[in-house]
C-alpha cells in the first residue's frame, strides 16, 4: 500500500484514477478547491482535503505533500487563460519544490503529448499559454532531483478505457481512462523514473507499453 496525494482531484482523469488506486489498496488523498466537490471525490475512495494550491505557498504545499508516498499533478486552470501561467506553471512548480521540501520524492506529472520549449505553438493561439505554462513546469520537473514520471498524453476522450496505448509522439486520442491506468501503473514500476512516456490509444497492453 502507498499514499498518494492527487492535486487535482475533482479532475474528469483525477476521478478515474482515485478508484483505481483505492481498489489496489493504496491510500489516496485527493485535494479540491470547491466543498461542492468534497462528496463526489469521497465517492471515489480517496480522501478528500479542501485547499486552494494556486494560494499556497512552498511551505504550506510541504505541509499538504509530507507522509505521502507520491504526488501525481492533475490539476490546471481548466481554460482560463488569466490562471494558466499562475497554475500550470508556477504552482506546479511550487509544488514540487514543495515536494522536495518534505521529502517526497516520488512525483507524476500529467503534461501533455508535445510539451517542450520548442512546442510550435504560435503566440496567436490561444493554447499558447497553455504550452509555455507546461514547458516551464517540466523543466522545473526534471532538473528537480525528484524520482519523476512526466506523462504526455494526446488529446483526450470521454470513451471507456480500453487498457492498451501506443507510447509514441504522433498525434492522436487517448480516453481519459487509459490515462488514468497509466498514472497508476507507473506509480508501480520503478523503471519509469526519470522518463517521460508520450501516448494515445493503441493495442498495447498498458503494462507492457510503459516499459519500452
Amino acid at each position: 500500500m502507498s499514499k498518494i496525494i492527487i492535486i487535482g482531484g475533482h479532475g474528469k482523469v483525477a476521478l478515474l484514477l482515485a478508484p483505481i488506486l483505492a481498489g489496489r489498496g493504496d491510500d489516496v488523498t485527493a485535494v479540491v478547491r470547491n466543498p461542492d466537490h468534497l462528496e463526489e471525490v469521497a465517492a471515489g475512495g480517496a480522501a478528500p482535503v479542501l485547499a486552494d494550491v494556486e494560494t499556497l505557498d512552498t511551505d504550506a504545499l510541504a505541509e499538504l505533500i509530507a507522509g505521502h508516498d507520491a504526488v501525481v499533478w492533475s490539476a490546471g486552470a481548466a481554460g482560463d487563460r488569466t490562471r494558466t501561467y499562475a497554475v500550470d506553471r508556477d504552482t506546479a512548480i511550487r509544488s514540487m519544490d514543495a515536494a522536495a521540501q518534505a521529502g517526497v520524492t516520488r512525483y507524476v506529472m500529467v503534461s501533455y503529448l508535445g510539451a517542450r520549449p520548442d512546442h510550435g505553438v504560435p503566440e496567436s493561439d490561444p493554447f499558447f499559454r497553455y504550452a509555455e505554462a507546461k514547458a516551464a513546469a517540466d523543466a522545473h520537473l526534471r532538473a528537480s532531483g525528484l524520482d519523476y514520471t512526466i506523462l504526455g498524453p494526446s488529446s483526450l476522450t470521454l470513451e471507456p478505457a480500453s487498457g492498451r496505448i501506443s507510447v509514441q509522439s504522433e498525434r492522436g486520442t487517448v480516453s481519459r481512462g487509459n490515462v488514468a491506468e497509466v498514472i497508476a501503473a507507473v506509480l508501480v514500476e520503478p523503471s519509469t523514473v526519470g522518463k517521460t512516456i508520450e501516448f494515445v490509444d493503441g493495442e498495447t497492453p498498458i503494462s507492457e507499453a510503459i516499459l519500452g
